[in-house]
Order: structure tokens, then sequence, then C-alpha cells
């Protein structure tokens, strides 16, 4: 692996800039906030001892729903050794959370709160349409999905969202709303498609908490991906 000033463009770089993008997303996610790399800006990775390699990076992230963009900084280190363990990312951002959804993620929360017919719902449906009230959803399990794919990240691979499948709304636990997604997620590197199944809750006030994340079998399901770029 290449250390020294990184070419923006290539993949070194990339990488430790969409470990950044999924870290973003755990923190400020949600049906109404999906963030996604704009541009990488410049790059620098430098062996640490005993830990692992450590990437600083000045990158522009763009809110998928609101288009509006900001630049930061941020530090990766992918840790050393055999055994996989996730990235450790420092990065924050200052104006994009700023974006008031306030409204729009409290009205969604408290009509599916009191949801009597809970939800369970193809994304797409079978003629690739998307229903607009099923937009925050897809969006939600977009957002969601980087919990994986933070997890799974490591210097050889390249995690996109190729497609949120299914959603299903399971009962309402402690005031939270409680979900059932089937995603597929795409390595850009390996070009492979990984199918996944994840539960978690999500409110306005808690943000999404993963319950269970869980690979699924390659044969699982026969849904063909439509990259969603996130």
């Amino acid at each position: 692996m290449a250390t020294g000033e990184l070419n923006p463009n290539h993949y070194p770089a990339q990488r430790a800039a969409k470990a950044v993008q999924h870290y973003l997303n755990t923190l400020y996610g949600s049906p109404y906030r999906v963030i996604f790399l704009n541009r990488v800006h410049s790059g620098y990775a430098e062996d640490v001892a005993d830990s692992g390699r450590k990437y600083k990076l000045e990158i522009t992230v763009q809110d998928h729903i609101s288009n509006k963009t900001e630049k930061c900084k941020a530090e990766v280190l992918f840790p050393g050794g055999e055994q996989q363990r996730p990235p450790q990312v420092q990065a924050s951002l200052e104006e994009l959370p700023t974006t008031d959804t306030k409204a729009e993620e409290e009205a969604l929360f408290q009509k599916y709160k009191t949801n009597q017919g809970l939800l369970s719902e193809h994304l797409p449906d079978s003629h690739g349409h998307v229903d607009p009230d099923m937009e925050p959803f897809m969006h939600l399990g977009s957002a969601a999905s980087s919990f994986i794919m933070l997890n799974e990240s490591t210097e050889n691979t390249l995690y996109n969202v190729a497609q949120v499948a299914n959603v299903t709304q399971l009962k309402t636990e402690n005031d939270q709303l409680k979900f059932d997604y089937y995603v597929l997620l795409h390595d850009m590197i390996s070009q492979e498609i990984i199918h996944w199944k994840l539960l978690f809750t999500w409110s306005p006030q808690e943000g999404v908490k993963v319950l269970q994340m869980e690979k699924l079998p390659h044969s699982h399901h026969n849904e063909t991906p439509q990259n969603n770029n996130n």
C-alpha cells in the first residue's frame, strides 16, 4: 500500500473517503438525510507502528436529498493484523446536520408509530417504481446500511448500496420504530453483490440503532441490483 501523498482519484484515497461517508451516515443519517462522497481533494497515508495505516483526508460530502455540500477533514485508521476490524474514523460536520428535517421526521414517526397495518414493501416494486411515500424508507435503509459498510470496510474494499430491496416494519418497541431491511451491497473492488439483513430501530430523537446485521447466502433472493450510488 502506498504511503505519503495520495492521488485523490485513486483507490487508496477513495476507499478511505468512503469509510468516512459511511461513518458520517451512522451519525447523521435519517429518512431525510443521506450523505455521500462528492469529492476527495487530498489524501495522505502513513504506517502507524503496531496500529495499522492512517489516512488523513480533505473531502467534500453531499446530502443526497437536499444536494447541499460541505467540505471536511477526516482521519481514518485501518487496523493492522490478521483479524478484520472496522476502521476508526474521526470526522464531523457542522453545516449539513443543521438542515431542518425535524418536522418531516416527527410527522413520519408519528404516522407509522400508530400504524395499525405494519409496513411491508419491496423497494422498488416489481415495475422498478418507488412510491413517493416509500422514498423516506429507501433513504433510511440506505443510511442504515452504512453501519454494515463501515463495519466491513478494509483497505481492500469499496462499498456502495446496490439496492435497498425490502422493508418490513415490526411492532414498535420503547417508543422506537423497528424495521427489518433486506439490502444488497456492491463491493467495487471484487465486483461482488453481497446480500444482508439489517434489523434496527429509529426515532427522530435517537436516530438509527442497529440490533442485528446478518450476511445472507447469495441465493437468498434474486432481485436485480440497481445502483443507488450511496
